[in-house]
């Protein structure tokens, strides 16, 4: 392996060492002449400023990966948010509990009788073999129908005995975790759906989402653009500081909440066949189609998870800052976008990971803190963020090789992919990529 290969496969860890690098040595130095960036303190807000962001991020990262992309994600986030501060804060029947107690029901009916049809039909095929499965597929499909509408009707009336009578008092933490997550999950299989069953571009269906839904935020809080305190004199609830705290005195409460994510949605992709469908949709979807993916169920399956990850990040958005509104997740969703495409993660699809994505949060997250240590302006931030996220992508999408090759420098190589292209030989079917991520 050259060094160019191994500088184009390392890049972005390289760009993740530079970034802190320069957050070093260019800090500014306290009246006691500490370094400012390496405090304890500064890396401590580093982690909790971008564990909102990187929520969202991890599952906008599986929503690009299948060729598509989220722009409604910052409005599901408000949402989320005003219905989490209406549930803390305000008792009795209100906007918020209309909207996130039957939600909260439906998508109990809904994941018991589909979680509990996968497992009912891959026990019966264990145990009867694939040819007696065949022999009995209507008597299965019979079974397969009544026990999850069972379990799920079950699930429905258990979450409905749990969160009715948290009506009156207030809900408490884990109600509200409960609800303002299930609130993203229903819009974001909306979303799915809509993409799916209309045939229609993923951009256009999510920015009408993103309209609606900050529509529906607004008319949630009421008095137009309304801000709910959270935490004011006696509305305070106590037990809900507990998103707050710091987990062994190290790690923030909404960072372990990031890191959670990032593990168990990475394990997902990497070693489950869900995962493999996603990468394989978004290399060739129609390969995926014709090699008996269900290639719909999967991309509704990832908004709907990118939805539930809004939500989750309205709750810790609503821990940290003591209030919820409707404008709170506005520009969200690019950011969460860039630290993406920052993580390698391709706009075409088929190629990311989620390992990648947590790095480009870090990279984000560090270079916002360094501009805002030396008080750059605001305005020229937004400009220093724009020119960087051209230039990573500029990167990403080519390797060091071809760059010098294109600058005419010294180690530059031909281009790879037309010379790639030429020794290829033409390929009758569709392709289809079931490996992962590849680089």
């Amino acid at each position: 392996m050259t060094a160019l290969k191994l500088l184009s496969r390392t890049k972005l860890y390289w760009g993740l060492i530079a970034i802190f690098l320069i957050g070093v040595l260019g800090s500014p130095v306290s009246s006691k002449g500490n370094n400012i960036f390496l405090s304890y303190g500064n890396l401590l807000d580093v982690l909790r400023q971008v564990s909102t962001t990187g929520l969202i991020a991890t599952g906008m990262t599986a929503v690009i990966i299948t060729g598509g992309i989220d722009l409604s994600v910052g409005s599901l986030m408000a949402i989320c948010s005003v219905v989490c501060a209406m549930l803390l804060t305000v008792p009795g029947v209100t906007p918020g509990v209309v909207l996130g107690v039957p939600t909260v029901a439906l998508v109990a009916l809904c994941l018991g009788f589909v979680v509990t049809r996968f497992i009912f039909l891959n026990v019966e095929k264990s145990r009867t073999g694939p040819d007696a499965a065949a022999r009995d597929v209507k008597l299965d499909s019979v079974r397969g129908l009544v026990t999850p509408a069972i379990v799920g009707v079950f699930l429905c009336g258990l979450s409905l005995w749990y969160l009715l009578p948290q009506i009156e008092p207030k809900f408490g933490v884990l109600g509200v975790l409960l609800v303002a997550p299930c609130v993203g999950l229903l819009f974001g299989a909306i979303n799915g759906f809509i993409i799916v069953a209309g045939r229609l571009q993923p951009f256009i269906v999510t920015l009408a989402m993103m309209v609606t839904a900050l529509g529906i935020a607004r008319l949630t809080a009421g008095q137009n653009n309304a801000v709910l305190p959270v935490y004011t004199g006696s509305n305070a609830t106590a037990d809900f500081e507990m998103l707050r705290s710091l987990v062994f005195g190290v790690i923030p409460m909404p960072g372990l909440f990031f890191l959670g994510a990032i593990l168990i949605y990475g394990a997902v992709l990497r070693f489950t066949p869900f995962g493999r469908y996603v990468y394989a949709i978004g290399g060739n979807e129609e390969a995926a189609r014709l090699s008996g993916i269900a290639a719909g169920r999967v991309k509704i399956a990832t908004y709907a998870v990118s939805g539930l990850l809004a939500g989750l990040a309205a709750v810790l958005y609503v821990a940290q800052y003591r209030q919820g509104k409707p404008d709170a997740g506005a520009g969200l969703e690019l950011d969460a976008i860039a630290a993406v495409v920052i993580g390698g993660t391709s706009l075409m699809g088929g190629r990311g990971s989620l390992i990648g994505t947590f790095c480009g949060v870090l990279i984000f997250g560090l270079l916002s803190n360094i501009l805002q240590l030396h008080n750059i302006n605001s305005n020229l931030q937004l400009v220093l963020k724009g020119m960087i996220i051209i230039g990573t992508v500029l990167v990403q999408e080519r390797n060091a090789g071809d760059l010098l090759a294109y600058l005419r420098l010294p180690g530059g190589q031909p281009a790879r992919k037309e010379t790639a292209a030429a020794k290829r030989p033409p390929q009758e079917t569709p392709s289809l990529n079931l490996g992962g991520n590849k680089k």
